[in-house]
C-alpha cells in the first residue's frame, strides 16, 4: 500500500526494487482475437527449440495473432524457442525482416522474446525503464518502422511497474529521485490517475501511460502515414506477472 510516507528515500528505493507488493491481477482480452488455450502442461515439458510451423506474418493483423500464439504457449509452458536453429541463425548474416517491434520496459521479469515465444530475427525491441520516449527511443522505433517495414508496433507494459510506482510515490510525497532518474518520474507524471488510492493509483496509471506512448507514436508524422496507408498498427498492450498473459489495452 502507498503511504504518505514523507522519506526522501521512499521513492527512490521504490524504483530500485522494481516491484509493488499487493498485485492486482487484471482481466482483458489477449493479444489479438484468438481464444485462449484451457490446456495446462507440465513445465519443462516441451522441446527446446523447433522449428516455426507458421508463415512467416507479413501484415499487422497476422502479427498480431502470432504474438497471441506465442504468448498462449508461453503462460500454459508449451514454448518452442522457434526460428534458434543453425539454419537460421546462418540465414540472419544476411540480414533480418523482424515482422513485429515491442516497446517495452527494462524490467528484467518481461523480456518480449520470451513471454510472447519468438526467436531471432523475430522481433525488433526497444526497452526503457516504464517504456518512457526520448528521441533515442523514438528513433528507434521509426528506424525499425521506416527501414525495415515492420508493420506492427507493440507498446507493452506490465503488472507492477517499478518505474511507475516510483513516479506515483515522489508525486505523494514530493521528494526528488536521482537526476536521471527523476526524468524518468516527469514523463509518467502527466498520466498519474490521481482519482484512484494506493495500489490502484499505481495500476491505473500503468495503463494510462501505455495509452499515452502509443497515441504519441501513433501521432508521429512518418508513423502516422503508415497507419494512413494500411501498413502499419500501434497498439498497446500489458503484461500480468500473476497470469503471464499479454492482452490488449483499448
Amino acid at each position: 500500500m502507498i503511504t504518505e510516507d514523507t522519506s526522501p528515500t521512499t521513492a527512490r528505493r521504490a524504483l530500485l526494487r522494481g516491484g509493488m507488493a499487493g498485485a492486482v491481477a487484471l482481466g482483458g482480452a489477449a493479444l489479438a482475437a484468438v481464444p485462449a488455450s484451457a490446456a495446462t502442461a507440465t513445465p519443462g515439458a516441451g522441446p527446446r527449440t523447433t522449428p516455426r510451423t507458421t508463415t512467416r506474418p507479413g501484415t499487422a493483423e497476422e502479427a498480431l495473432r502470432e504474438l497471441a500464439a506465442g504468448n498462449r504457449r508461453w503462460r500454459t509452458f508449451r514454448e518452442r524457442h522457434p526460428d534458434e536453429t543453425p539454419a537460421v541463425r546462418q540465414s540472419l548474416t544476411a540480414g533480418q525482416q523482424p515482422f513485429a517491434l515491442v516497446l517495452g520496459c527494462i524490467d528484467s521479469r518481461v523480456p518480449p522474446e520470451l513471454v510472447l515465444d519468438q526467436g531471432l530475427g523475430d522481433l525488433m525491441t526497444v526497452r526503457s525503464a516504464g517504456e518512457v520516449l526520448d528521441e533515442a527511443v523514438l528513433g528507434s522505433v521509426a528506424y525499425g518502422v521506416l527501414e525495415l517495414d515492420i508493420p506492427l508496433v507493440v507498446v507493452l507494459g506490465h503488472q507492477s511497474c517499478g518505474a511507475v510506482k516510483a513516479a506515483v510515490q515522489a508525486d505523494l510525497t514530493g521528494g526528488r529521485l536521482p537526476r536521471h532518474i527523476q526524468y524518468l518520474a516527469d514523463q509518467i507524471n502527466p498520466y498519474i490517475d490521481r482519482t484512484k488510492d494506493g495500489d490502484a493509483r499505481v495500476d491505473s496509471t500503468i495503463d494510462a501511460h501505455i495509452r499515452a506512448v502509443r497515441s504519441r507514436l501513433a501521432a508521429e508524422p512518418d508513423l502516422a502515414a503508415k497507419i494512413s496507408a494500411g501498413e502499419l498498427a500501434v497498439v498497446g498492450a500489458r503484461y500480468e506477472l500473476t497470469t503471464q498473459l499479454v492482452h490488449r489495452i483499448a
